[in-house]
């Protein structure tokens, strides 16, 4: 059994990193060499307000909210 990745394999561009999806900005990756923070490049995404701690854009979105 290959332990490559098969979109690696296949040559298909794409990111390892999860897509954290913000409401009030860009989304970030979580590997810090992504450059292209294309929704279509990450298979994981998440919302920001599901990290653990939160996110600064959370409290940003409920301050224009009020």
């Amino acid at each position: 059994m290959s332990t490559l990745c098969t979109d690696c394999s296949a040559g298909v561009d794409h990111c390892h990193g999860t897509l954290v999806v913000h409401a009030t900005g860009p989304a970030d990756c979580t590997l810090p060499d992504c450059a292209d923070t294309d929704s279509a490049r990450h298979e994981l995404r998440i919302d920001c307000r599901s990290i653990i701690g939160g996110c600064d854009c959370a409290e940003a979105e409920q301050l224009i909210a009020a």
